[in-house]
């Protein structure tokens, strides 16, 4: 398959995608910052001295500047823009968008500019767009729309083998940025940058450039790499990563440099303020402000722009390590914690977190709380919404509320065994524990974000996250149908379950109830009659069986009718999906619930456990997630595997390169069986 100018995912978290951009020139690994390398200025550092210090994956430079110099233009297209920077990585070219900006035009034409990128071997060439101020109205807004994407659709035409950055503008208005990139997605453009956000970034903003970012993505075709344009400060790079940016640009290190001031992953100091300096880096860790001060002007400000890289790029491995192991979102609170118009993006973030969760993988390694702007992100929005629209309460005569206490204990069963034994010996009971979640029925206990989740108490709340977790506690009580609901409290609990029930036979089971909750909870509403066969615990005792670990006594394989249909993992509670189990839910489920459906070609393929790539997906369900599991089946509904999903719908649906669904089990490559629990 031919990956020239294809993105592909290979991990992620929040919008952001740590994936593989393929140029003709070489791999791109997004998050990816690209240093603009000025060919006409060698006042801070040399395209040499990035190259040697920093290794960096591409270059970007000014076509326009090459242009206009008579030397620089020769020279570029007898060696070729890489000739030029002395570089043979990817180099990237913008086209003089922003010396028209900044000097209210340029002397020369789109389409000449296009030629110049594509004749000097660009491996990224822009559009020459017309750059939208944020002072101008929705007429001359939408009117800059109209013509630029006339100018891309004539750039797509002139850009042979090279990549096209298409970019996205729309000035202060988001739902016009929101057309202009759906239109632009259906152009042949292979990179899409979103411009006309300097002013944005150089006025603080970030409430304004979180719109802007979200309202682009909504448009965009999601198999494109996003560049986010003049975004140069590490402060804004983990922001914006996690909406969904793949691609930084960055003069401001050189520029920053001159005017002696030094970039932080927190801000921006000058030189001449500081008595010590609060970095790590090559340069601060060998010298001081003092000797910093004494060097000769171009030397300082080669120094500081040495700083300023190293801090920028170690900003950028950050942001693609918190990807990996899932904490992009703690790190982008903690950031906006550094300035208190970065906080206020975290408001655009709450406003649009269902869209979020669409991309938002299905769980991570722990949930960390940094502040009240935690309970808004995606994974909360998930929890709550599967709770009421996906599980089932059991059948019980009285629910009993641990309401506070159990937030650092967890699972929480393990904590209240003992009471859960002494009561559902006597009594039809069902159990939940008030989190800063909302309502968690205890059967849900060790599942992400739940059991991977590290809380302040409930007590230890803000006033308003307290004041909404009693709306949500409010709102989950209407939903209960018990003959009473008592907060547990010792003894009095124990008198108050005597004057209300005769002692009788308690028929609560955790096992069984947590096995059909969490199946509810993550396939679907009634997925538990359909894995294992109806909704009465009693007979549903003498079907199914439940293998335990036995290191933990957790459970670790489900059989039905001596069938394996699942196995639950120990590090989210959450199930994977057996080929039995896909048999059971197809039976009962129409397509395309849960299902990815693929085309005959790839069909074959992945009935012998192949993955399935994004180019062959046909359809799948809208609810699935990243992570979540994923039945593989043909056009007719004949299934071939079950894997993970790594896309959502839409994306697979929109990819040209990369893996869909990760296969695991299929009907060539068996399964292996549920002994061995350990």
């Amino acid at each position: 398959m031919d990956k020239h100018n294809k993105f592909e995912i290979h991990y992620r978290d929040a919008a952001g995608r740590a994936g593989i951009f393929h140029t003709s020139h070489g791999d791109l690994e997004t998050p990816v910052l690209l240093p603009v390398i000025n060919p006409n200025l060698d006042d801070c550092l040399s395209s040499k001295e990035i190259v040697r210090t920093f290794r960096p994956q591409a270059l970007m430079t000014n076509s326009y500047i090459i242009y206009k110099s008579p030397n620089l233009r020769e020279k570029a297209l007898k060696s070729g823009v890489h000739g030029l920077l002395d570089y043979d990585g990817v180099v990237m070219t913008d086209s003089g968008t922003f010396q028209m900006y900044v000097y209210g035009g340029v002397d020369v034409t789109p389409d000449e500019i296009v030629d110049f990128q594509r004749e000097m071997g660009s491996d990224i060439l822009t559009m020459l767009d017309l750059f939208t101020k944020p002072d101008e109205d929705r007429a001359k807004a939408n009117s800059d729309i109209e013509e630029n994407l006339l100018r891309a659709e004539a750039a797509s035409r002139r850009k042979g083998k090279s990549a096209l950055a298409g970019t996205i503008q729309g000035g202060m208005f988001p739902d016009l940025r929101q057309r202009c990139a759906q239109q632009m997605s259906r152009l042949d453009c292979d990179v899409h940058p979103i411009g006309g956000v300097v002013p944005i970034m150089e006025n603080y903003w970030y409430r304004t450039l979180a719109e802007v970012i979200i309202a682009a993505k909504q448009g965009l075709t999601p198999e494109r790499p996003v560049h986010l344009f003049g975004a140069g400060h590490p402060m804004v790079f983990p922001l914006a990563a996690a909406l969904g940016c793949d691609m930084f640009d960055s003069s401001s290190y050189a520029k920053y440099a001159q005017q002696g001031r030094m970039m932080f992953e927190t801000g921006t100091r000058s030189l001449e303020d500081l008595e010590a300096l609060p970095c790590e880096c090559p340069v601060c860790s060998a010298t001081s402000p003092n000797e910093l001060r004494s060097l000769d002007e171009r030397e300082r400000a080669r120094q500081l722009a040495l700083h300023n890289l190293h801090v920028s790029f170690g900003t950028i491995r950050k942001v693609k390590q918190a990807m990996a192991e899932g904490s992009l979102w703690e790190m982008v609170e903690r950031t906006a914690r550094a300035h208190p118009h970065l906080l206020e993006a975290l408001d655009v973030i709450a406003r649009h977190k269902d869209l979020l969760e669409q991309t938002e993988p299905l769980s991570k390694r722990r949930f960390f709380y940094t502040g009240p702007e935690s309970l808004n992100r995606p994974d909360c929005v998930r929890y709550t919404r599967r709770y009421f629209n996906n599980y089932r309460l059991p059948k019980a005569d009285v629910m009993i509320l641990f309401d506070g206490g159990l937030e650092r204990k967890k699972p929480y069963y393990r904590h209240v065994h003992d009471v859960v034994e002494k009561v559902s010996k006597d009594y039809n009971c069902t159990f939940m524990v008030t989190t800063p979640f909302g309502p968690v029925p205890l059967e849900l206990d060790s599942m992400y974000p739940i059991g991977q989740s590290v809380m302040p108490d409930v007590a230890d709340l803000p006033p308003d996250e307290i004041r909404r977790l009693k709306a949500v506690m409010a709102s989950a009580s209407h939903k209960m149908d018990f003959k009473a609901a008592l907060v547990w409290e010792g003894e009095k609990t124990l008198s108050d379950l005597a004057t209300l029930l005769p002692m009788g036979k308690g028929s609560y089971d955790f096992g069984l109830q947590k096995v059909m909750a969490v199946c509810d909870y993550q396939f679907g509403p009634n997925a538990a009659d359909a894995i294992l066969g109806g909704s009465d615990g009693f007979d549903l005792k003498k079907r199914v069986e439940l293998i335990r670990s036995k290191n933990t006594g957790m459970i670790r394989n489900v059989l039905v009718d001596g069938e394996h249909v699942l196995s639950m993992r120990a590090e989210d509670g959450l199930f994977t999906l057996k080929l039995a189990g896909a048999r059971r839910i197809m039976k009962h489920f129409p397509m395309p619930r849960l299902r990815v459906v693929v085309d005959k070609d790839s069909f074959e393929f992945n009935k012998q456990g192949k993955n399935v790539f994004a180019p062959f997906v046909k359809d799948a369900d809208p609810e699935l997630r990243p992570g979540d599991e994923a039945i593989i089946v043909s056009e007719d509904d004949e299934l071939a595997a079950v894997g993970k999903a790594m896309l959502n719908r839409r994306e697979m649906l929109a990819f040209r390169s990369g893996i869909a669904v990760k296969t695991r089990g299929s009907l060539s490559s068996p399964e292996a069986g549920p002994e061995g629990a350990e």
